[in-house]
């Protein structure tokens, strides 16, 4: 197996959950699939990285987040959910000192496999990426971000399906959230993230069309496995994630 060095995570996990409407007090990342909490299946697919390696951004009822996964674990508070820039934002007094590989994926999305997590990564240290993005193809999320190419096949921008212009609409290659970043011109790139949009966010997403417009590399890395992609937004989202956990654990591969 290749060797890993100089990666941390950071993995937001500070919302209510309100579309999730299940009736229970709780973060949206402590919900279960399968009897597990939505986090602890992301974090299990990070296992190629120490506790101490990652940071989990808390916020809404951060006390049994904290309390549930202990102290082994890095965290931030997002007090206010700002957008997901917002979360990576206040992760930058952990990383001020860090210069490698930061790995961006998020606690409500628990079907990521840990060796595309860890194979993309090691495609962003060997490409020397500025960025590097995890996407797929699954004609059944229409509604997911499209990744838009220039003329020569590299990567301009992320749009979101809301903004697709028709032709647009028909990429298939998506976008799954997941990204990894040079430490440094991440947090570079930050503080030029503006609000100017209809959710009056902090868009992560922002940050590659940023840095490739500065002349940086962006890559991509394309997941085998469009299910992947899905996260946990509502009740029936949970239903088909955690139908797709049971199909892999029936067939042996968790």
């Amino acid at each position: 197996m290749e060797d890993l060095t100089n990666v941390r995570a950071i993995v937001p996990a500070a919302g209510k959950g309100t579309r999730l409407k299940s009736g229970e007090d709780l973060p949206k990342v402590l919900h279960t699939a399968c009897d597990r909490p939505l986090l602890e299946l992301v974090l299990q697919q990070l296992d190629f990285l120490r506790p101490e390696e990652i940071t989990i951004v808390v916020g809404y009822q951060k006390e049994k987040v904290i309390s549930y996964f202990g102290k082994g674990y890095h965290y931030a508070l997002q007090q206010k959910q700002l957008g997901t820039g917002h979360a990576v934002m206040m992760c930058e007094p952990l990383f001020r000192d860090f210069d490698g590989t930061v790995l961006v994926t998020f606690g409500d999305m628990p079907l990521f496999r840990r060796e595309v997590m860890r194979n993309m990564c090691l495609h962003h240290q060997k490409t020397k990426a500025a960025c590097t993005l995890l996407t797929a193809e699954n004609p059944d999320l229409p509604h997911w971000a499209r990744i838009v190419r220039d003329e020569d096949g590299h990567f301009s921008r992320i749009v979101e399906a809301r903004d697709c212009t028709p032709l647009q609409a028909q990429i298939k290659e998506l976008f799954s959230g997941v990204l990894c970043f040079d430490s440094r011109l991440l947090f570079q790139a930050l503080p030029d993230l503006d609000t100017n949009n209809a959710q009056g966010e902090y868009y992560l997403t922002e940050v590659p069309e940023l840095l490739a417009k500065r002349g940086y590399t962006v890559e991509t890395y394309l997941d085998d496995d469009g299910n992947d992609l899905r996260g946990v937004n509502t009740l029936e989202d949970l239903k088909i994630c955690e139908a797709v956990l049971r199909e892999r654990i029936e067939k042996g591969l968790l």
